[in-house]
């Protein structure tokens, strides 16, 4: 084949392929986006950020960990629901049980919790970024489709929020309540991450 044809082709077989390439990753991140465990987290992301902020960091930490934890609680139950691993099945309804209990906590503060001055918006920039975070490293995991091994990775995500949330907190708030829940949620979800770190070990 005379060299001047044969370069116009190689070009377009490299287009072709690069299309395909980039088509299939596309494809990928429909299908990632698609899974109800990453849906939730979308959905909780965007009642975040509609959230009114009143830049008085307990205040705020307390009505966006309500919508954290019940994100938490709606991929415990896709887990019940759709998972088959029993262990996993435990831990998941564990979570249920926990942040549950946390939710009436946080209500019940603010309830009864005008926000207060001196204003923090750093505050809830600190809270957006973790966020940020915690989505990114979702979105960089690879989805198995098998609801076991992609609640775990996902709750890993989700439970570092909290923990880097809390820690936050304990930087910035100033009411005794929520900087103990904080910390109760700090040392219970280190352990909840190592425990799904192992589980993930040994069931990949």
């Amino acid at each position: 084949m005379n060299r001047l044809f044969r370069l116009p082709i190689y070009s377009l077989l490299v287009l072709v392929s690069l299309f395909s390439a980039c088509k299939m990753d596309h494809d990928m991140d429909d299908m990632k986006h698609d899974t109800p465990l990453m849906k939730i987290m979308m959905d909780m992301m965007a009642q975040m950020d509609a959230q009114a902020k009143t830049q008085d960091p307990d205040h705020d930490f307390a009505a966006q960990m309500v919508l954290h934890h019940d994100a938490a609680i709606k991929m415990s139950e896709e887990e019940l629901r759709a998972g088959s691993n029993q262990e996993m099945k435990t831990i998941a309804q564990d979570v249920i049980t926990k942040q549950r209990a946390e939710i009436t906590q946080f209500n019940t503060f603010l309830g009864g919790h005008q926000p207060m001055q001196p204003l923090v918006p750093q505050f809830n920039q600190i809270q957006k970024t973790n966020m940020d975070r915690m989505m990114a490293a979702s979105n960089a995991r690879t989805m198995t489709m098998r609801t076991d091994v992609d609640y775990a990775q996902m709750m890993i995500d989700h439970h570092q929020a909290a923990i880097d949330n809390s820690e936050a907190l304990l930087q910035h708030g100033r009411n005794a309540t929520m900087r103990q829940l904080a910390q109760a949620i700090i040392t219970d979800q280190r352990q909840e991450i190592a425990t799904l770190q192992n589980w993930l070990t040994r069931n990949r």
